[in-house]
């Protein structure tokens, strides 16, 4: 049978993913990544370094994914739907970007440079959504209701109550994005009293 790398490489990724996802950098261990990849250690340090560098390679890939499977729109109320979608069949993406923050703090984050290009993608979509306050503030916010939503299930419960459904909250996370353009001016933006 002839040695994949490509095959390999992938099977590594996923593992690690699930590995980082569920431990972060700190907890992750090596040997639980190559026993679910069905490989050896030695292939992940051949192909990718250290788990540092390995794990930079899978937070990477996380939101280029993302970027892929729930593209740029000038309609954030929709938007932020379909970000909650996302997050809701894929909880690993926000635990990755969750232990990323964690691990990383305030310091630059692996592909920093392309992954703000795409949040200007988002930016942009949204400023030619309507001129309602500054889109980058809205952008963040959406950002942050669709993924804080399903990041943090003890507050949802307790502040929702443990009967409210994830279909009431996608709904109602809609809703909140859209407020802002249509109640008086976008979070943040300075209102004359």
């Amino acid at each position: 049978m002839a040695y994949d790398s490509t095959a390999i490489k992938e099977r590594i990724l996923a593992a690690a993913t699930t590995e980082f996802a569920a431990h972060g950098v700190a907890g992750a261990r090596v040997d639980r990544i190559a026993a679910a990849a069905k490989a050896n250690r030695r292939a992940i340090y051949d192909y990718f370094g250290d788990k540092s560098k390995l794990f930079a390679v899978v937070v990477e890939r996380t939101p280029a994914d993302l970027a892929e499977a729930v593209p740029p729109s000038d309609d954030l109320p929709g938007y932020a739907e379909r970000l909650f979608d996302y997050h809701r069949a894929h909880p690993e993406a926000l635990r990755l970007v969750m232990w990323e923050a964690l691990e990383i703090g305030d310091e630059p984050v692996p592909a920093e440079e392309a992954r703000t290009r795409h949040h200007q993608d988002k930016i942009d979509a949204a400023e030619s959504g309507g001129p309602d306050g500054d889109a980058r503030t809205r952008v963040f916010f959406t950002l942050a209701l669709a993924g804080w939503s399903i990041a943090m299930p003890q507050p949802q419960r307790m502040v929702l109550g443990p009967d409210h459904s994830l279909d009431d909250l996608r709904a109602e996370v809609a809703r909140s994005v859209r407020a802002p353009s249509t109640g008086g001016g976008a979070p943040g933006q300075n209102r004359r009293r």
